[in-house]
């Protein structure tokens, strides 16, 4: 995806404007830095995240030692124009920590679901339905994902329209449950989305 320079960009006395790096696929905010106007231009260029780094007094290209950059698929800016969004497509951990925000707590709520279930797996308190149901092993978790679809479907046939939102809402958890359980992530299901965007429509089979 080719990126066009953000018409309007105001840069501050010291030629800075913010950048916010945000996951393209979760929405989950990665990192906040600066940039200037070289560090937005080559960020243009290049499609990938340049900044310029205020301790060292340079310009920045994010995962320039770690290989951990940052693909941009669009630029915005705010209403006031003084900082910059970065939809990105991470290839790592976006911190130098090596996590994959910079941000430590899970701030959105699929994050929030994630890092419970996650904890749900690794310890599994006494009276936790979502526990249970780890405990019961890929064939309980299996048939609870088939009954709550089985559910949707009921739902979507009748004029209730908050009971299909509460359906789908379960479908989702188990569902979310499901890949906890296999090791995987609802980031691993977005990204195969994101991934998606603009790719041909598989030909139908004959």
């Amino acid at each position: 995806m080719s990126l066009t320079f953000p018409a309007g960009a105001r840069f501050d006395d010291r030629g800075l404007l913010v950048a916010v790096a945000q996951d393209w696929a979760t929405g989950t905010v990665l990192m906040i830095a600066f940039m200037d106007r070289q560090a937005l231009e080559r960020t243009v260029e290049t499609g990938e995240a340049h900044f310029w780094s205020r301790s060292r007094l340079r310009l920045w290209h994010k995962g320039e030692t770690s290989g951990a950059v940052l693909e941009v698929e669009r630029l915005q800016l705010d209403c006031d124009g003084d900082t910059v969004l970065l939809s990105v497509r991470p290839k790592g951990p976006t911190c130098h920590l090596g996590r994959r925000s910079c941000f430590a707590e899970p701030a959105i709520l699929a994050d929030q679901l994630q890092a419970t279930l996650e904890s749900r797996r690794e310890v599994r308190p006494e009276g936790s339905y979502t526990a249970e149901l780890l405990s019961g092993g890929l064939a309980v978790i299996c048939r609870k994902v088939g009954e709550e679809a089985t559910e949707v479907i009921l739902a979507a046939h009748q004029d209730d329209r908050q009971q299909l939102v509460a359906e789908v809402a379960d479908l989702w958890f188990h569902t979310l449950l499901l890949l906890v359980s296999e090791g995987l992530k609802v980031d691993d299901v977005l990204g195969e989305l994101a991934a998606r965007v603009g790719r041909p429509r598989r030909p139908t089979q004959p």
